[in-house]
């Protein structure tokens, strides 16, 4: 049955919806559809120490249109993103997701926002499904004061603490430790919450992650490390830099599953089993098999290290949004035309994201010294003088009222006394390529003044 056919028993009053990201905006009732449907993965699911979940998954009208359209906005927001990082409008490292989308939309369908999520530097899509705004995406990316971070952290430091989404973490593998700590947390606290610590095929070889997971499985925590492996460490293939390449297995110890990542509900079926593993049992890994259509980076071209042959045919045989798009339409949820409406209708809506955010201002100079040090605390240093602590403390409070041209001072001056004696000359650091050598006498006159 199409979806003009469902909509037609409905009143004229209640069959248009407006467009929202948490709910599918196709203008018809059918979004409200919650009649079951029953669909198999495409691909079986690849056990370590554990028994597979079934291949069957149980969906409904809604949550496939919904997962188009998300994955649609997702897909339009990180090719907006490569524009605007090639007009020069976002500056610094930019990673980018389009590929991947089934992974971020699955793993929420299977979960609760009370459920914590961490991951790396290629956290913009992994934001928007926790329920960051594409305002607070474009804003950041633009350094502007909008964004999720203020405009201070940029591409890779997306953050939501109120939907228990900790970022975006530029250091790799580091995310991987910080997840498993939120798991302990959640144990300590009895909540009956897990934590999903994602992280790259390029990061499984860091020795954090063993070290992590094998605390984790002492304690039993309910961590669930996730390995989006896209095959490609920057521009390193997988078999070139692991002896075994099936992360699932890389636990020993813990259980495993390989996942077809490119099939929202396969993500959202071994999501599901993987929480429920967690809460009884402890830890588990699951390799996300899927594949970034950009680069690294978008320093980097993405085809000196692969084929574009190989490009295309992961776009043509495996790419998430086309594979919702065919069992929309072969169960007859909804026509070709509707669902090429839903993307006109996610492209404005990131046109307008993109506006707003350009008109956000940049973020004040004095916010370079927010969010430094915990309010009311300063810093301790500890010396042959243990006096040092109380005058850093005090010199901390002040420096941070100061002017911004008088705060360089400040800080070489806190510097100096905490790595130097009184009226010794000491080159210092005082900003990112500033030097400053002079006596401490003289300037700390002028940075009390």
């Amino acid at each position: 049955m199409a979806l003009s056919h469902l909509a037609a028993s409905a009143s004229r009053s209640s069959s248009l919806l407006k467009p929202l990201s948490s709910a599918l905006s196709l203008r018809r009732s059918i979004s409200g559809d919650n009649s079951p449907l029953t669909v198999e993965t495409s691909v079986p699911f690849t056990s370590h120490q554990c028994e597979a979940p079934s291949r069957s998954v149980e969906t409904n009208p809604k949550e496939l249109l919904t997962f188009f359209r998300d994955m649609a906005l997702m897909r339009r927001m990180e090719i907006a993103a490569d524009s605007l990082y090639k007009a020069k409008l976002i500056r610094g490292f930019c990673h980018l997701y389009d590929g991947q989308e089934a992974v971020a939309v699955g793993m929420e369908a299977a979960i609760t926002k009370k459920d914590c999520i961490i991951t790396a530097y290629r956290d913009h899509c992994t934001f928007v499904s926790r329920g960051g705004t594409l305002l607070e995406v474009f804003a950041e990316l633009m350094g502007r004061q909008a964004g999720c971070s203020k405009g201070k952290g940029g591409s890779m430091h997306f953050y939501k603490k109120d939907s228990n989404f900790y970022g975006g973490h530029g250091i790799v593998g580091a995310q991987v430790p910080l997840g498993c700590g939120l798991a302990f947390a959640q144990k300590y606290s009895k909540d009956e919450t897990v934590t999903f610590a994602l992280y790259g095929d390029g990061a499984a070889n860091q020795g954090q992650l063993f070290e992590a997971l094998n605390i984790s499985a002492l304690w039993d925590l309910p961590a669930i490390l996730v390995c989006e492996n896209n095959h490609y460490g920057m521009g390193t293939a997988e078999w070139r830099a692991a002896k075994s390449p099936a992360y699932y297995k890389r636990g020993d110890y813990v259980p495993g599953l390989k996942v077809d990542g490119m099939d929202a509900l396969a993500v959202k079926q071994a999501c599901k089993f993987a929480k429920e593993h967690a809460l009884k049992n402890g830890p588990i890994i699951l390799e996300m098999d899927t594949y970034r259509y950009h680069g690294h980076s978008m320093s980097d071209p993405g085809s000196t290290y692969r084929t574009r042959d190989e490009i295309s045919g992961v776009r043509q045989e495996r790419d998430p949004i086309e594979r919702i798009r065919k069992l929309i339409l072969s169960h007859d949820l909804a026509t070709e035309k509707e669902l090429k409406d839903v993307e006109k209708e996610v492209r404005k809506e990131v046109d307008d994201a993109i506006a707003q955010a350009k008109e956000s201002p940049m973020p004040e100079p004095s916010e370079l010294f927010t969010n430094v040090y915990a309010k009311g605390l300063g810093v301790e240093s500890f010396g042959a003088d243990r006096k040092e602590v109380a005058f850093l403390r005090e010199a901390m409070h002040d420096y941070s009222f100061l002017q911004m041209e008088k705060s360089f001072y400040a800080l070489s001056f806190i510097a100096q006394r905490s790595h130097s004696s009184v009226g010794t000359a000491h080159p210092v650091l005082i900003y990112p390529g500033l030097y400053w050598e002079d006596s401490f006498s003289t300037k700390k006159e002028e940075a009390c003044a």
